[in-house]
């Protein structure tokens, strides 16, 4: 006889579900069974840590377009989930948690791991649900699937140990409260009011400097957003998590906008006078344009987020493709060229200003600017990139040029610490074929990124290939990102007892475990350090020895900012260094920007 815990599996494979990432437990005793009958369809990926699990059922998500899956036991285990549920949340990603309960007959008991799953999973989730009968299964699988993919956001079914054991019903009776549903869900084609697409148009067409601003909505209409930009003779910045949306070789393309931003972005917003933005929910004022600066067009799927970044003159709620091809014919070529012209002269200006900076060598510690501005034209042709939380984020965003075919993500609007690492596991597990490669500083690696290597140990023999596999480690022994927040938005200096962390042998590390260690402390030997990495057919941990003392300088400093790292710096145990090398990368920025270098 089938047991509810095996239906499980063979509906969530009817789905189109591969591997489930998970951690095993006994509130998940039954369903570990399943899974050993299941050979395999779907797989049960062994991670570290249920967080990491969560982590990697949002990058498969996020990476492939399919629905993630993650599995976890009851109490602790469920609880480890939560901060990367979260990250699926906040990036609208489609991801179901299959979760344990202690027994029917325990709950109110205050039994050992008994924990209010429902009332812990109700913020994070668009859908939670516990199976209290086998006749459940059917509909609240199939429900789960159809809100996550729906809403892009979480769905939870938690399942009872005993529950788990009992014999499954497929087909439930038919008798009144029985419920029937079916596998399959289509992609809507949601278009906005015919209406507000001409008011729109006008805005538009009469707009003499067009910015863009595109997020990862905009990912399936590249060709869309090629044709309005050269229509509208506009500049396109990108937020982070649509870094792969235009590839960064067009003259056009400003890239990052914001803190970690370009200052050819900022350069535009603070210029335009009309702001289109398509699907992104780019959340920060400072970097838009002052209200009443620009008349505003925004197109966004989700009505509840139309306009709440910036007061916009229409509103355009739809599917950023469809929409876009809908908006296309209205457009008029503005003859006028002189807006875009400006705009990609600042983007040559600000590519050499990276280029000067990266370039710079500060008595012999590793420039970590450096180590992005030499990977760049390394990067091989079709690869996936991820990043984790911290100031080599910073680099990553800046000095890395993406490609045509290239995939790239991050937690965005979460922003947590800890998914570089569990992000390039399940792209690689999702393309094995595919170069893979992760930037993670000292900190995010010893967070927990240092575990997950046990995990590619654990797989070894499939996430190795001829295919790069290279994690990229910024050892600096600094928590360096909220060190310089600490100086810029609080106006302290550094606070050496929260923020040095301890020298750890990370290439050395990787070599216990049997994957590729490369380690690198001199700054000519750079280049020559990736190469070793890309050429190797196993996970490589690359590490280098980074300078803490390389600000990443803002597009623009605020006044405020401004004021509050002068007074930190005066008692900054690293004063001297911070003051010279500052100073140095922005007389370099100033000399890359005198009239006739360009």
């Amino acid at each position: 006889m089938t047991l509810v815990a095996d239906y499980v599996l063979q509906r969530l494979s009817e789905w189109g579900v591969h591997r489930v990432y998970g951690y095993p437990g006994d509130g998940i005793n039954g369903m570990l069974g399943a899974f050993d009958r299941a050979e395999g369809e779907p797989e049960f990926i062994q991670v570290r840590h249920e967080e990491m699990a969560a982590f990697m059922a949002c990058a498969h998500a996020k990476f492939t377009g399919e629905v993630g899956c993650c599995i976890a036991t009851s109490g602790p285990g469920a609880v480890h989930l939560l901060n990367g549920l979260y990250d699926a949340k906040l990036d609208h990603q489609p991801v179901v948690a299959v979760i344990g309960q202690q027994k029917r007959l325990s709950l109110g008991a205050h039994y050992q791991q008994e924990i209010h799953l429902d009332r812990l999973f109700a913020d994070v989730s668009e859908f939670c649900q516990v199976v209290m009968h086998p006749g459940q299964t059917r509909h609240v699988i199939d429900r789960a699937f159809k809100t996550a993919l729906t809403t892009r956001g979480v769905a939870t079914i938690i399942i009872p140990d005993d529950i788990q054991e009992e014999d499954a019903v497929p087909s439930p009776p038919k008798m009144h409260g029985s419920v029937f549903s079916s596998v399959g869900w289509s992609q809507p084609r949601v278009l906005p009011d015919e209406g507000e697409l001409r008011k729109a148009a006008g805005i538009l067409n009469a707009g003499e400097k067009v910015a863009m601003v595109i997020g990862q909505g905009a990912a399936k209409a590249q060709g869309e957003v090629i044709e309005v930009a050269e229509l509208l003779g506009a500049g396109v910045a990108k937020a982070l998590l649509g870094r792969e949306v235009l590839p960064d070789d067009l003259p056009f393309v400003t890239g990052p906008i914001g803190l970690l931003g370009s200052k050819a972005s900022d350069e535009m917003i603070q210029g335009c006078d009309t702001l289109l933005m398509v699907g992104t929910s780019f959340p920060y004022s400072e970097w838009l344009p002052d209200e009443g600066q620009a008349k505003g067009v925004e197109i966004d799927i989700d009505g509840r987020m139309i306009g709440i970044r910036y007061p916009m003159d229409a509103h355009l709620v739809g599917d950023s493709k469809e929409t876009l091809k809908a908006l296309l014919p209205l457009l008029r070529r503005k003859e006028d060229r002189g807006w875009r012209k400006k705009i990609e002269k600042h983007v040559r200006e600000w590519n050499a200003v990276c280029d000067k900076w990266a370039s710079e060598n500060f008595g012999g510690t590793i420039n970590p600017q450096a180590v992005a501005a030499e990977l760049s034209p390394r990067l091989p042709d079709g690869a996936i990139l991820t990043a984790d939380s911290g100031s080599g984020t910073n680099w990553w965003a800046r000095h890395l040029k993406l490609r045509d075919g290239m995939r790239a993500s991050l937690s965005g609007t979460l922003a947590t610490m800890g998914p570089g690492t569990p992000y390039a596991i399940a792209a690689r597990f999702a393309y094995p074929d595919r170069p893979v490669i992760a930037f993670a500083g000292d900190g995010a690696f010893q967070m927990n990124g240092m575990n997950e290597m046990i995990t590619i140990k654990r797989y070894l023999d499939r996430l190795s290939g001829p295919a790069p596999f290279v994690f990229c480690i910024f050892n600096n022994q600094d928590l360096n990102q909220v060190t310089w927040e600490q100086r810029a938005m609080a106006g302290d200096p550094k606070y050496p007892g929260s923020q040095y962390i301890p020298d750890v042998p990370y290439a050395q590390y990787a070599e216990l475990l049997g994957l590729k260690g490369i380690y690198c402390d001199n700054p000519k030997k750079v280049g020559a350090a990736w190469e070793e990495a890309l050429a190797c057919d196993r996970p490589v941990v690359l590490e280098f020895k980074t300078d803490q003392e390389i600000a990443p300088i803002p597009p623009h400093i605020m006044a405020g900012q401004g004021k509050k790292a002068a007074k930190a710096a005066v008692k900054d145990p690293e004063r001297t260094g911070i003051a010279t090398k500052g100073a140095r990368q922005k007389l370099s920025e100033m000399v890359e920007r005198l009239p006739g270098r360009h």
